[in-house]
């Protein structure tokens, strides 16, 4: 194998933002954040906004996440006339 050619696979906490549920897995992620996890340990964190922990089909709950007013950009295009 080449050396130098691949990426940094580390210890990453994603945080979900809109349900503040955060978990510790590997990634290639880059990332300029960190935080302390329940270890005691600082990993870089990367903020992401729908996990399963939040997502509707995960949770059986119907939530509405229109987080860049897509709907309405969709219903003045291609409202009726």
């Amino acid at each position: 194998m080449k050396k130098d050619i691949h990426p940094n696979y580390r210890d990453v906490v994603f945080y979900d933002t809109s349900s503040e549920y955060k978990f510790l897995t590997k990634s290639t992620i880059e990332t300029s954040e960190t935080i302390v996890w329940e270890d005691g340990k600082e990993y870089p964190v990367y903020k992401i906004e729908v996990s399963s922990n939040s997502h509707p089909f995960y949770t059986g709950k119907k939530m509405i996440l229109d987080t860049a007013g897509r709907v309405e950009k969709f219903n003045r295009r291609y409202a009726k006339k």
